[in-house]
């Protein structure tokens, strides 16, 4: 185990992550994460509210688990309503509902699929229907398919990553902006492989890239608008993608060597991650856009 520490004020508060991680796997992505061993760390549990998003409506897609579903409950806590969307993981959306209104938020869950711009203009609809208006867009969901040769990937698992990894945030956004205001914001999910490459994720490294790339020119394109767009690209953290996209074997060590290492030696966990994700959404960042936020555990980009 290895500690995290956290200072609420003046009381040191610690909680224990794991290190190492069982041999996992499972069938298909983006996985589950009620069936993952150990289940991730969505919310610290010393963290307090501030109001920082009272009044506001967050759209969060993969919000049903791994980083959606700890910003859920980190966006929530800073007085949120909540929409999450994902794909067909409902028992895992269900538990993010729940504890999303045990903290005293609503929350909206829906099922749709992303890859087309009926499924992103159908989840937007249906945020507007039941809360009215929309302040701030996450984009994060994503696969992933580890290839130890670019001449292993076809062009089906190329669609399939590029298709959900970046078309989805276009239609998204093309679907939303017609609803945000000045003072909304967007926030998009890259990952430290579109800076430091990876050897057996080159379609996904792309597609990350695009995202950065993406997040830049779309800041650009809004700044007259009042609307702030910025990017979260996190290291290794523990989700269900991982068991969902890798051998057993590598979740053992998985965060702690190889390309997926961080400098810590460790994976991530959600809740580490979220705060970057309230900050962004937030007035704390007021000025900031086009910007990418880097919680990666101390790997240097």
């Amino acid at each position: 185990m290895y500690p995290v520490f956290n200072y609420l004020g003046m009381k040191r508060i610690s909680e224990e992550v794991p290190v190492a991680f069982p041999p996992q796997s499972q069938p298909r992505q983006p996985g589950v994460e009620a069936i993952m061993d150990p289940w991730p760390i969505s919310e610290n549990p010393c963290e307090g509210s501030r109001g920082k998003l009272c009044g506001r409506v967050a759209l969060i897609t993969g919000g049903d688990s791994g980083i959606g579903r700890a910003v859920a409950y980190a966006f929530a806590r800073e007085g949120a309503d909540i929409a999450i969307a994902y794909l067909n993981e409902h028992d895992d959306a269900m538990e993010t509902k729940r504890h999303v209104e045990s903290i005293g938020r609503p929350c909206l869950t829906v099922a749709c699929d992303l890859r087309s711009e009926e499924g992103a203009a159908a989840v937007v609809a249906k945020t507007m229907e039941r809360y009215g208006k929309l302040d701030c867009l996450v984009n994060n969901h994503a696969v992933q398919f580890l290839q130890k040769s670019i001449l292993d990937i076809t062009e089906e698992q190329l669609e399939t990553t590029f298709r959900t990894n970046i078309y989805s945030f276009f239609f998204l956004v093309k679907a939303v902006l017609p609803r945000l205001r000045s003072g909304a914001t967007i926030i998009n999910t890259t990952s430290v492989t579109a800076f430091r490459g990876d050897r057996d994720l080159l379609d996904y490294s792309a597609a990350k890239g695009a995202i950065v790339s993406f997040t830049r020119s779309l800041a650009l394109s809004l700044m007259e608008s009042g609307i702030r767009v910025n990017a979260v690209s996190p290291g290794p953290v523990w989700t269900p993608l991982q068991p969902a996209s890798r051998a057993p074997e590598e979740i053992e060590t998985f965060g702690t060597w190889g390309t997926s290492r961080s400098g810590m030696r460790r994976a991530g966990q959600p809740f580490e991650i979220a705060p970057a994700y309230v900050f962004l959404a937030s007035d704390d960042s007021s000025f900031m856009s086009g910007e990418v936020l880097h919680p990666n555990g101390g790997i240097i980009v």
